[in-house]
């Protein structure tokens, strides 16, 4: 039955969980063009929804009331059509022809039956902020049904009343058929308000807050996201004013349109540094051309360095942010700010750490975003020089200019990697199990991300 419930649903699927109020904000947009596909993966559930039990059909057989058994052999699907009702929800066009098989006397009977199906389904907000789908309006109209067999002897009174019976029987079930489809969906929607791992120690929850808004081109609903970090919501200092997504924005002719607010952006940076998870140690060796992060090195620069530790030992570099990581958005272009803290440390002969000076460095960083399967992903690449300003030291006089070359470049490639490995796992996006967006592109406008994609669902 899952089949069915994701057929039938896949539309109104991507119609993902949500969040507090004063959560960032996302808008989520079911486009006009993602109808066809939508009607094309859900005629199989909805042949296999149709094929209904018929009782069997009680007749006069000479003096005797005899019962004659009746089959649906298959149902097939030609056509099915979905189409947006503004303020509303989705209206369904369908036409169907039903193979049966009347096990009749002197010999079997096989028809075809043609049948017209519209249903109105109304979209609202759930209890537990989820899209809700419920049956409006259901009306299933039959043709007159053909023998495939034209050969057949069965009296044409027999057929009549066979057709009569099965009119019948289907007319009370199909779409009763068509509400538990429903019903179904609204459980599988219900489980979109589950988490989604970001780290180890962290999870992303989305969820509806409003009612959602319906045009003839559109579903949309506005969706906030919930960061947790051991459990507990990651809020930002200030409440986030309400996202509004422009229409039309992105690619014409998409299926989905993402619109992601500034504020989801900040609150997973935020995550991140509460989790720690900006933070990193650089460590040098000692017989290493690559990484001469060591006393040695620095001592050539620093000559109380030189001093202090006559034998070389490992430098390490312990970067620590201290404030967000502030990201920012205008046309085309996406620009990250890093301020990590950095100590330098000289492993002492007894292995113990030793302060040398600490720096506060300034890094600009050029994001690049992207979209596999659900998950946003991002890269980075440095912008212009990183500043660094001494904010103390143990070893006198430092002079920036001498030890940027030897710090800051050693800096620059692990911090790279770090935050790349980090942004590379990516973030999950809000979606259901087995639906996963296509050829997605990415638009960077003042203030918020748009993704504009198509859809494929994974049976």
């Amino acid at each position: 039955m899952a089949g069915v419930h994701h057929g039938l649903g896949l539309l109104l699927v991507l119609l993902l969980p949500a969040v507090p109020a004063s959560s960032p904000g996302t808008v989520v947009r079911i486009n006009r063009a993602a109808l066809s596909y939508v009607s094309d993966v859900g005629k199989v559930p909805l042949q296999h929804a149709l094929k209904i039990i018929v009782p069997p059909f009680l007749d006069w057989s000479g003096e005797m009331l005899q019962p004659t058994r009746i089959q649906i052999l298959g149902v097939h699907v030609p056509h099915l059509d979905l189409k947006f009702i503004a303020g509303f929800g989705l209206h369904l066009m369908a036409t169907a022809n039903f193979t049966i098989k009347v096990f009749s006397v002197p010999e079997p009977l096989e028809l075809i039956l043609p049948m017209t199906l519209t249903a109105d389904a109304r979209v609202a907000q759930g209890p537990i902020r989820t899209p809700v789908v419920s049956i409006s309006t259901c009306s299933p109209l039959f043709s007159p049904a053909s023998v495939l067999d034209g050969s057949n002897s069965t009296s044409p009174m027999l057929l009549v009343l066979v057709q009569k019976h099965v009119k019948a029987i289907l007319s009370n079930k199909v779409c009763l058929r068509i509400s538990n489809l429903v019903q179904g969906l609204n459980v599988h929607l219900g489980t979109l308000i589950g988490l989604s791992p970001v780290g180890p120690e962290s999870q992303i929850r989305y969820s509806m807050i409003s009612e959602p808004v319906i045009t003839g081109d559109y579903i949309a609903l506005d969706v906030n996201a919930v960061l947790f970090l051991l459990g507990q919501p990651i809020v930002l200092p200030l409440d986030a004013a309400s996202f509004v997504l422009p229409w039309p924005v992105g690619v014409k002719g998409a299926m989905a349109t993402l619109g992601l607010s500034q504020q989801l952006f900040d609150c997973v940076l935020l995550l991140l540094q509460k989790a720690g998870a900006l933070n990193l140690d650089v460590t040098g060796e000692l017989n290493s051309e690559d990484n001469p992060l060591n006393t040695s090195a620095l001592g050539r620069l620093i000559p109380e360095v030189a001093r202090q530790f006559p034998n070389p030992m490992p430098l390490v570099l312990k970067v620590q942010l201290g404030a967000t990581p502030a990201v920012t958005f205008h046309p085309h272009n996406a620009t990250l700010r890093l301020q990590p803290f950095v100590e330098v440390l000289a492993v002492s002969s007894n292995s113990a750490f030793q302060s040398l000076f600490s720096l506060e460095v300034v890094v600009n960083l050029s994001l690049q975003l992207s979209v596999s399967k659900v998950k946003l992903r991002g890269a980075t690449s440095v912008l212009g020089d990183i500043r660094l300003v001494v904010a103390a030291s143990n070893v006198g006089f430092v002079d920036v200019e001498q030890v940027h070359a030897l710090v800051g470049t050693l800096f620059e490639k692990p911090l790279l990697d770090h935050l790349n490995a980090l942004l590379g796992m990516g973030i999950a996006l809000p979606s259901v199990v087995n639906l996963y967006f296509t050829n997605p592109e990415v638009f960077v406008y003042e203030g918020y991300v748009v993704i504009s994609s198509g859809l494929f669902y994974q049976r």
